[in-house]
């Protein structure tokens, strides 16, 4: 369990450190990375790290991920919490490093909506669902892994960063935003990205279910390993 929870903690740390630092830095470097740089980072390292850890954790990096994996009946309960603490602790760490180092930017990279909530928060359902259902079919009962699993989750969250993330930011990803938006003091809006997640990967449950048999998604007492 000690190895799983530090991949986790590395991988969610790589994450936001790349993502949001991508982000932070096209904003001291006017404007150097550019939008689809942004994307591309955050697909890019997820990818990175799926082939890094995923045979050890999963590489799931998201609590919206590690929750739909156990209602899906694909990880044992006891090992949600512990598994969420790390990506927490892994995110907040990586927000704090990027502070440390730009102490002058005011957001850190924190997900903001650029129209009105609702809009923000049915975006961030419907891309998590997208991706929650990518996962739930290239991955192997809780496990990322592979080359068919890297690819096409890293490729799916570049893609919706790429289209979605100038609108709603395109987190996917409670911890993701929470750790830039709780070291920066920016809470206003972050309440999109706590629930929005969670409701989008539940979701695409159901779908999995619909489009496959039951071995997709068992029930919760009878997790795959």
């Amino acid at each position: 369990m000690f190895k799983k929870l530090l991949a986790e903690f590395i991988g969610t740390f790589s994450l936001v450190f790349a993502g949001t630092g991508a982000v932070v830095i096209n904003d001291v470097s006017a404007g150097s990375i550019t939008h689809v740089g942004i994307a591309l980072t955050f697909g890019l390292v997820v990818m990175a790290m799926i082939y890094a850890v995923g045979d050890i954790s999963g590489a799931h990096f998201n609590p919206a991920v590690t929750s739909a994996f156990w209602l899906a009946g694909r990880l044992p309960g006891s090992t949600v919490i512990p598994y969420l603490l790390s990506q927490g602790l892994g995110a907040l760490a990586a927000s704090t490093v990027l502070h440390f180092l730009f102490p002058a930017h005011s957001t850190l990279g924190t997900t903001l909506p650029a129209g009105g909530d609702a809009q923000s928060f049915v975006l961030e359902l419907i891309l998590t669902f997208i991706l929650m259902f990518v996962i739930l079919n290239v991955s192997t009962g809780a496990k990322e892994k592979g080359i068919t699993a890297g690819i096409a989750v890293g490729a799916v969250i570049g893609l919706e960063a790429m289209f979605a993330g100038t609108i709603c930011g395109a987190s996917m990803n409670p911890v993701r935003s929470l750790a830039p938006a709780v070291i920066s003091g920016h809470l206003e809006h972050l309440w999109i990205y706590l629930t929005a997640p969670f409701a989008g990967a539940w979701l695409a449950i159901l779908a999995c279910r619909g489009c496959q048999d039951a071995t997709c998604c068992p029930l919760p007492g009878n997790p795959q390993r």
